[in-house]
């Protein structure tokens, strides 16, 4: 057989496919020292190990098989996969609202190319419905890319972009937007989205998906309906993070964009609200309000676009034993503002305090928070926040640390006056200070109360 029968083997690999008279897309049954593997032998990625054969299984999950352990293969078919995704015209009709969906590198829709280990993203309308065909229910939709990087490097220029262009597509007239986004950072942008992008008319709904859509457990499709859904036909004029609410596929929650964080690295319902209760669900084709107080979408297309940042700011997560020189290096570096996570109430170590002081004294704004999440800053306590305090450093009620780093970009952006910086940073602009966190929010979880009750009534005895 050629060697293009073998797409990206090599080495031991090569050879035992060779050897035993299969090749890549060959459905087969492999016995091993290790049991019996049944599926599809996938290509592999050019930059992967020269060991194993991987298989795409019945169940949808990939295995890699290693080539030492193999003792026999039967080959029971053969079906050759494209990666291509089907596309076919978008249908649209004039009783439908028109959604924009902005991507900005995440993949909500998409498939893997297992040769280059590459992701393969749906984005065009025809793509997103070969993939999606459900969003044809939902709305009329309309594409466009700004940019395709991963979410670890989104940053002030793409923030600034997506802002602008959302205020575009508000004043062409669109019942609402989505923004395809990757989840690690999805709570950043929401967060300064949320002071660039005020009083909207429509509702903004950030999406992504923890799982890609080749995976069975794959979140994607049913995020996309659902952010889809809310962006075109919910009340909710806001910036929302639509994600998965409890552990299946029953319903997402719609989180504001100042109250949202990316809680589990790999878990589906990964997305928790801190410090309060989320807005709402969302279904393909529901939207149920959880709270009243919420921006209600308009008629109007009057938008605030306010696009200002500053760079130099920077979130310090306070460890014991933090050396005096990290808050040095910063003031040393003319920062213009810094935002501490502290411990409990708000709290750092004694040899802090000498350079948070000349940090303030330079004209440095900086901000406390905890790294808690759950609960406000009290600095009036302890000896150690009441020195703090004196220091000049001001605490930021509940706000979350990644929100009160982006809100002090933004508000550095308008003023190194430490006095309106701090007026600004203290007046709520869309939730991120709330007078109280809701009594029983933080020990219920938020995926759904029946099933917490679930849970401890089969566990609990």
């Amino acid at each position: 057989m050629a060697d293009d029968a073998f797409q990206g083997y090599k080495g031991p690999a090569l050879a035992k496919l060779k050897e035993l008279g299969v090749k890549v897309w060959c459905d087969v049954e492999i016995n091993t020292t290790k049991g019996q593997f049944i599926g599809v032998i996938l290509p592999r990625s050019e930059t992967a190990d020269d060991k194993h054969i991987v298989l795409k299984m019945h169940n949808g999950y990939n295995v890699g098989v290693g080539v030492d352990s193999i003792t026999s293969v039967k080959e029971i078919g053969y079906k050759e996969a494209h990666y291509k995704i089907p596309e076919s015209e978008f249908p649209t009709s004039p009783e439908k609202p028109n959604v924009t969906l902005l991507g900005t590198g995440g993949t909500i829709a998409s498939r893997l190319d297992y040769r280059t280990g590459a992701v393969i993203p749906a984005f065009t309308p025809g793509e997103l419905y070969g993939a999606v065909p459900e969003l044809a229910d939902i709305c009329n939709l309309k594409t466009e890319k700004l940019f395709g990087v991963f979410s670890e490097n989104m940053g002030p220029e793409q923030w600034v972009t997506t802002a602008k262009a959302i205020g575009r597509e508000i004043e062409n007239g669109v019942s609402g937007i989505v923004i395809g986004h990757g989840t690690d950072t999805m709570h950043h942008t929401a967060g300064i989205l949320s002071f660039m992008v005020q009083d909207s008319p429509i509702p903004i709904v950030m999406v992504g998906s923890q799982r890609s859509s080749d995976r069975p457990s794959s979140d994607a499709a049913f995020n996309l309906r659902c952010a889809v859904n809310a962006a075109a036909n919910g009340d909710i004029a806001e910036v929302l993070v639509c994600m998965f609410g409890p552990t299946s596929d029953q319903y997402n929650l719609l989180h504001r964009g100042t109250r949202v964080r990316k809680m589990h690295s790999s878990y589906r319902s990964t997305f928790r609200t801190i410090g309060d209760v989320p807005v709402a669900t969302s279904t393909p084709e529901k939207i149920t309000p959880l709270r009243e107080d919420y921006k209600h979408r308009r008629n109007d297309r009057k938008v605030k676009i306010d696009t200002a940042f500053e760079e130099k700011v920077a979130i310090v997560y306070y460890y014991p034993n933090m050396q005096p020189d990290i808050i040095e290096s910063l003031v040393e570096r003319n920062y213009k503002g810094i935002v501490i996570a502290g411990t409990g109430l708000g709290h750092v170590n004694k040899p802090l305090y000498e350079p948070l002081r000349k940090a303030v004294k330079k004209g440095i704004a900086v901000y406390m928070t905890v790294q808690t999440l759950w609960g406000y800053v009290q600095m009036f306590v302890y000896d150690t926040g009441r020195d703090l305090l004196q220091a000049g450093v001001v605490p930021a009620a509940n706000m979350l640390p990644e929100v009160a780093y982006v809100k002090l970009c933004w508000a550095l952006g308008h003023t190194d006056d430490l006095e309106e910086v701090k007026k600004i940073m203290l007046t709520p602009v869309n939730g991120e200070i709330t007078e109280r966190e809701p009594h029983n929010g933080y020990v219920i979880l938020q995926g759904g109360l029946p099933e917490t009750e679930e849970f401890l009534k089969n566990n609990m005895r």
